[in-house]
């Protein structure tokens, strides 16, 4: 069996040891051997690797596999705050969540991606690749995007709820094997992972899907154009317009209901679209912090919940009469992990059993 280094320090990092802490609980392992081990400068016995991986609570299988998921593809929105362990642990989930979405792969067959990917380079802005998705999607130009879960996974993008901290909203990628997927912290109100969902959405048609050549310049645009899509993805200006001039706090609880957004981004939706002063805008916003909004704003919205990952998991538990025990083993990973990541994530894009 081949061994890949990279996945010794992502067994070890994902159960939160350092080098040192590792190394003096395997006898016969030194830090400086583990640290050249996991840089690929030397190797160690088999039997030193076997020690470690049950101790770790991996299987030795592990080792051979290649989860790579380039953080290079993917794109987060989280505060700038966020700890060294946090980052590593969200990055490690979104990585196995796509290396899990790869290997049902083999036993299932995802709904093929069907959007249209818009390369901004050729002359196109966010707001005309969110008019085309629309359009595309069937959406009426006054219409709000109410089943945005379904929309986005009957056309091919796999949508997770990770049980994950406050800085982290949400990340988008393109799996190993070319899947498309968007990873959303399930613990936010909906209207949050809404924008999240739509601005991720945005990401891959113009960023990731079919690697469209992205120049320097534009690096530090990307999550503008993101945000750009996203706004005007769920808030078309053509509808949303007219009733955002003259914007008062009374307004906003009616505009949320209607377009499923929040009320912070309604007042941005109205200052970005010349609908209000800036004065008004930040005359809003101290309101808002004065009446509490900003932590809650006390009007909840409709969201769907993502099908597919959930339905993966139990056509092999169910169809293909897997147990948990045996994905694990399937997949080489540990059993905590299917519990993790697939247990807890619950409309109706159609799979099929590959035969």
């Amino acid at each position: 069996m081949k061994i890949n280094h990279k996945q010794l320090t992502f067994a070890r990092e994902y159960r939160g040891y350092s080098q040192t802490e590792l190394s003096s609980k395997i006898v016969g392992l030194s830090q400086p051997n583990l640290s050249k081990f996991e840089k690929g400068l030397n190797t160690l016995s088999d039997e030193l690797l076997i020690k470690v991986m049950s101790f770790l609570d991996f299987p030795f299988e592990f080792l051979s596999k290649n989860i790579s998921n380039e953080s290079e593809t993917a794109h987060f929105r989280k505060r700038t705050t966020i700890t060294k362990k946090d980052r590593i642990d969200i990055e490690q989930s979104y990585k196995l969540i796509g290396y899990m979405v790869d290997e049902m792969a083999d036993s299932l067959m995802w709904p093929d991606f069907t959007f249209k990917t818009l390369d901004l380079e050729e002359g196109y802005t966010p707001q005309y690749v969110a008019k085309h998705t629309r359009k595309f999607l069937g959406l009426k130009p006054n219409e709000p995007v109410r089943d945005i879960c379904n929309l986005l996974e009957v056309n091919g993008i796999v949508i997770v709820e990770l049980d994950a901290i406050e800085k982290f909203d949400g990340v988008s990628l393109v799996t190993d094997n070319g899947y498309p997927l968007i990873v959303i912290n399930k613990n936010f109100s909906n209207d949050r992972k809404r924008f999240t969902i739509a601005h991720e959405l945005g990401h891959l048609l113009m960023h990731s899907v079919n690697n469209p050549a992205i120049p320097d310049y534009r690096e530090k645009k990307l999550e503008n154009e993101a945000n750009d899509f996203a706004s005007e993805f769920l808030m078309p200006a053509e509808a949303i317009k007219a009733s955002l001039y003259n914007l008062k706090l009374s307004y906003l609880a009616g505009l949320k209901k209607y377009w499923l957004t929040s009320m912070a981004s309604i007042v941005r939706r109205a200052k970005d679209l010349g609908c209000i002063t800036k004065d008004t805008y930040r005359y809003l916003y101290i309101e808002f912090s004065r009446k509490g909004l900003t932590k809650n704003e006390g009007v909840n919205v409709f969201i769907d919940s993502p099908e597919l990952f959930r339905k993966g998991y139990a056509m092999h538990k169910n169809e293909l009469a897997y147990s948990d025990f045996q994905l694990a083993s399937g997949f080489s990973i540990p059993v905590d992990m299917i519990k993790r990541y697939c247990d807890n994530n619950r409309n109706q894009p159609k799979l099929r059993v590959l035969v």
